[in-house]
């Protein structure tokens, strides 16, 4: 939650500073490439292909084996990401060129995209080995300290905005205006700080790692029977896990050609989606995957199957109440996040827009999350390959479609279609290779989360409109109370109803959170 707060936070303050200016979109689009990769090359394909093996090890030969097929991958990761870093730098220019060419009618944005990509690309190399600190430590059931990890990431771009650009603005320039020849610093030093975050984020994993006993050493040993197994999961599983960067990748060549802020509103819109994703479908995913493993290496069919329904019952009933109450508050959310300094209320309605469509896919981004893992683990990584290339394609045909009619927000409903596509054909499958999902219980726990999200977002919309003609519509006190009060009133009508329906999920993710706070006292 740390992580994913300090991530809305961190699009919070350079929303201030450069809101949907045409200095933010060429940020975005640099941060793109090496983000893409990253899920290529590093959190994604990698982590699902390395935990399990890694856990096989740790299970089967002991502690000395795991560390020398981490030592193993790590120095792999940093020969395979350091070259591709070198090639991202050295060929920024057609690359961005290719991808985001109608930012040359902008005189200077395209060469601002250019230099910006060059500088963020070595945080790749950065993620990719914090990749595999988070994965060795979530095998060893360490999870707090790698899901805090990536707010590191956050904490220092944001230190940089707040410390440092104002220092590099040019005189007379106050942070919501100025031109993109004004901006040319500033967020330069916010690349630059992305880059530094990197760093910090794979420092602070490693002494929780050196207590358990790791110690670094260079090893390249390509035929160790580990690292091939891993490759060979990795290799097909580039792609399978890559649907959504490259989904995003599709989205960002066409949104260049919606003009100046079309690229920010759909990332700080994604961001939004994203933050229930963070908190819940990739922490119980998180902690499926290692599970799902040790009950493969024992053999134990019926164990993996109950592990992954459990997961998803419990992701259904946060991320579905999720789905409805942002389609439903997406502006007064909006607003009272990013409407401030640069961010103007016309950014508010655009970035509202695109995260309704957004919203949509919202579980079916989880489902993925927990199924495609899931394939590694039981060493079928061609089956989420498979359903990849065709969830990608069918994306690009919905978003070419969807963006001539609909606009920048077609991008966002293409994207989320193509996203329930994706989850839908996996968890078909899936059922398929564990002999059942419980789906009775599955889907009766769905109806009636389903029908206590609904009751739960008429309330928020009813409240809403109230409080909509009482109070003012500008301060930010006001729209705080606000917001708040539409959340309160929307979750207490959310608790009553699964009380009623007795949705068992929902009453167990509480008493969960209860008693982590009790803990925490």
């Amino acid at each position: 939650m740390t992580s994913r707060v300090l991530g809305l936070v961190r699009d919070q303050v350079l929303s201030y500073y450069f809101g949907a200016s045409d200095a933010m979109d060429a940020y975005r689009i640099g941060f793109r490439f090496p983000n893409l990769f990253r899920d290529l090359f590093a959190e994604g394909a990698m982590s699902a292909a390395f935990v399990p093996t890694f856990t096989r090890h740790l299970a089967e030969s002991g502690p000395a084996s795991a560390w020398r097929l981490g030592n193993l991958m790590i120095t792999k990761l940093v020969v395979i990401t350091g070259a591709i870093v070198l090639l991202g730098i050295v060929f920024a220019d057609p690359l961005v060129t290719a991808l985001a060419g109608k930012y040359g009618a902008v005189p200077g944005k395209l060469e601002l995209t250019i230099t910006l990509t060059r500088i963020m690309f070595p945080t790749l190399t950065l993620i990719a080995v914090a990749a595999a600190l988070m994965g060795m430590l979530n095998s060893m059931r360490h999870f707090f300290i790698p899901a805090l990890s990536p707010a590191m990431f956050n904490v220092v771009t944001i230190v940089a905005a707040v410390l440092v650009v104002p220092l590099v603005m040019p005189a007379g320039v106050v942070p919501h205006s100025g031109t993109l020849g004004d901006l040319r610093r500033p967020i330069i030093v916010i690349a630059m700080s992305t880059v530094l975050g990197g760093v910090a984020q794979l420092a602070l994993q490693v002494p929780t790692l050196m207590r358990e006993g790791f110690r670094f050493r260079p090893m390249l040993d390509w035929k160790d029977p580990g690292v091939q197994r891993v490759l060979l999961l990795m290799g097909p599983g580039t792609l399978g896990l890559a649907a959504t960067q490259i989904n995003l990748m599709v989205n960002m060549f066409l949104a260049t050609r919606e003009g100046t802020g079309a690229q920010t509103w759909l990332d700080l819109a994604f961001r939004l989606m994203y933050l229930p994703i963070g908190l819940f479908g990739v922490s119980i995913a998180t902690a499926v995957l290692p599970a799902v493993s040790r009950h493969v290496v024992a053999g134990d069919t019926r164990a993996s199957r109950e592990t992954v329904a459990d997961g998803l019952a419990l992701m259904m009933a946060l991320n579905v109440p999720a789905t409805v109450g942002l389609i439903v508050l997406s502006v007064p959310i909006v607003r009272v996040i990013f409407e401030h300094g640069r961010f103007l209320p016309s950014d508010t309605l655009a970035t509202a827009a695109a995260l309704q469509f957004y919203a949509i896919g919202l579980v079916g981004y989880s489902v993925v999350r927990i199924a495609s893992p899931t394939f590694y683990a039981l060493g079928r990584n061609r089956t989420p390959v498979i359903v990849s290339v065709v969830t990608v394609l069918v994306n690009a045909g919905l978003n070419y479609a969807l963006v001539h009619a609909m606009g920048y927000r077609g991008l966002a409903l293409g994207t989320s279609l193509a996203a329930l596509f994706n989850a839908t054909v996996l968890f078909v499958l899936l059922r398929q290779a564990l002999d059942g999902l419980n789906g009775q219980r599955l889907a009766s726990s769905f109806i009636r989360i389903v029908a206590a999200s609904g009751v739960m977002g008429l309330v928020a919309v009813f409240v809403d409109r109230q409080l909509s003609n009482v109070l003012p519509a500008r301060p930010i006190p006001w729209q705080v109370v606000h917001v708040s009060a539409d959340i309160v009133a929307a979750l207490g009508a959310l608790a009553l109803s699964a009380w009623i329906l007795r949705i068992k999920e929902f009453n167990e993710s509480v008493l969960m959170v209860l008693r982590k706070v009790r803990r925490a006292r």
